[in-house]
């Protein structure tokens, strides 16, 4: 074995001394472990505005497709086109977004993201025709998959081991706020077929608040001692822990782990085989995610249901109950996720996700209006539904692809994870309208059941307990090839702010 240590080696030695010299200058400084707390809590919370972005024009869909369909005269293709142009461009948006990041940091990405969220927000709202519009959505399909990508992954590297899976979901919490903000702009504006320009433009108003709230947050310092900024990464992190002691034990992991990624890593890093156990569990939950049918409820229903003999209003004051289900759900993971843990959720809550879907449908077989009991169970098992799959994939699917990747291909991994549940929510989008014409609305909802039934055995089969463990050490897991065996055996070894 060389006894002399190569040149990346001695970079590497300076980087860790020079971030442990950081630290040292603060030594006098006292426990802010409160305090550190309530910070980690406002940067979470003000990046999560990405999410309400997220949600708002992923849901006002909903609502204003009617009334678009209306003032340009859309075919049932049309109308599904309209509401994958944003999906589509998402995709791009969530690939293209992590070298941005990688190279220029997390904060300005988002930031950026922002920006494209605003312009695109008014070219929506102004369009004066379905070539615009879809272009216009395009756009912001790009800006939400950037968001997708990064946000998750800039809170899971603020965020300690002990809080991070509820502060990441903070994000899916914010995007059910988001959701429900849509159903009801969605239903206060429904008086008229131009009231859709004011849904799609009043998406501009959160996005100025994200652009302007990350001013005041700092960049993540996983990020930054990667990129051998180590007084500023020490500084935020002392304020993000508030003791030193932790902060010392995190640097000494950060470190290590980033000295021996720099001996593997490769362009073709995702390729090799110890990372292919993170890529299964999550770019499977993510396209499970989606292809469990969570947006045929947030896109179609109020279409569906009118369809079905309930009234414009109906239809969507129902999507108004969904928003709120929604919401409460998400809530509730994030206040579970970290106790109850993420793989545990998924399996008690997807089973009676597919058995809600199963009763839905088996309330379209007559052809009869709805009405009475039959009403009843429709809502019954559609905010079940709701409440169930919510409560479990959509809570989880951010977090297990922000926290299962090693630093250095964390971004790239990460983007790969949004572009499949962009993909995978593509799908959806461009065939369920045509799978209610082709399978019935019986069909259709039973199928998605059945998809909710392969989701349960995939997280059964490849999807290990990662609550309550750090970053490094689901690193060091994946590395020793005990990913799914060992990572729940290090739940508690840590404790931190």
């Amino acid at each position: 074995m060389p006894t002399t240590p190569n040149i990346q080696d001695l970079s590497r030695y300076h980087t860790h001394e020079r971030a442990l010299s950081a630290l040292a200058a603060m030594v006098h400084q006292g426990d802010q472990t409160l305090s550190a707390r309530r910070y980690v809590s406002i940067a979470a919370a003000v990046a999560a505005v990405g999410g309400l972005l997220f949600g708002y024009d992923t849901g006002i869909i909903a609502s204003a497709l009617i009334f678009v369909t209306q003032t340009f005269s859309l075919s049932t293709a049309g109308q599904e086109w309209v509401a994958a142009a944003l999906n589509i461009g998402a995709i791009f948006g969530a690939l293209l977004s992590g070298p941005v990041s990688d190279r220029w940091g997390r904060r300005p990405a988002i930031m950026v993201a922002a920006g494209i969220f605003i312009a695109a927000s008014l070219g929506c709202g102004l369009a004066p025709n379905v070539g615009t519009l879809i272009f216009a959505r395009l756009w912001l399909g790009v800006a939400i998959g950037a968001t997708t990508q990064i946000v998750p992954v800039y809170v899971a590297e603020l965020a300690p081991a002990s809080r991070r899976g509820g502060l990441v979901s903070l994000f899916q919490l914010v995007f059910s706020l988001g959701l429900l903000l849509a159903f009801f702009v969605g239903y206060e504006l429904s008086g008229g077929a131009g009231s859709w320009r004011a849904m799609f433009m009043l998406g501009a108003i959160p996005a100025i608040l994200l652009a302007l709230g990350m001013f005041f947050l700092p960049e993540s310092p996983r990020w930054l001692l990667h990129h051998e900024h180590e007084r500023r990464a020490v500084s935020i992190l002392y304020r993000l822990r508030g003791h030193k002691d932790i902060v010392r034990q995190e640097l000494d992991d950060v470190l290590t782990v980033d000295a021996g990624e720099a001996a593997g890593a490769s362009r073709f890093s995702l390729k090799q085989r110890w990372i292919r156990p993170a890529l299964v569990a999550a770019l499977g939950i993510a396209a499970f995610s989606q292809l469990s049918g969570p947006n045929v409820i947030v896109y179609y229903a109020p279409i569906i249901l009118s369809q079905a003999g309930l009234g414009h209003s109906a239809a969507l004051l129902t999507s108004v109950s969904v928003g709120v289900t929604s919401t409460i759900t998400t809530a509730m993971g994030i206040a579970l996720i970290d106790r109850i843990g993420r793989r545990r959720m998924m399996l008690y809550m997807l089973p009676v996700a597919a058995l809600s879907l199963f009763v839905l449908g088996a309330v379209f077989l007559s052809s009869a209006p709805l009405a009475g009991v039959r009403l009843i169970l429709m809502v019954v098992s559609l905010l079940g539904y709701i409440f169930f799959n919510f409560g479990s994939l959509s809570v989880a699917v951010w977090l297990i692809a922000a926290e299962v990747f090693p630093l250095f291909v964390r971004s790239k991994a990460m983007g790969m994870a949004s572009a499949t549940v962009w993909v995978s929510d593509t799908i959806v989008s461009l065939v369920t309208l045509s799978l209610v014409e082709a399978l019935g609305t019986t069909g259709t909802f039973w199928l998605f059941g059945f998809i909710n039934v392969a989701a349960f055995v995939f997280v059964w089969k490849y999807v290990p307990e990662t609550a309550g463990t750090t970053l490094e050490q689901i690193e060091s897991a994946l590395r020793s090839g005990t990913f799914y065996t060992n990572i729940g055996n290090q739940t508690g070894t840590r404790q931190e702010s």
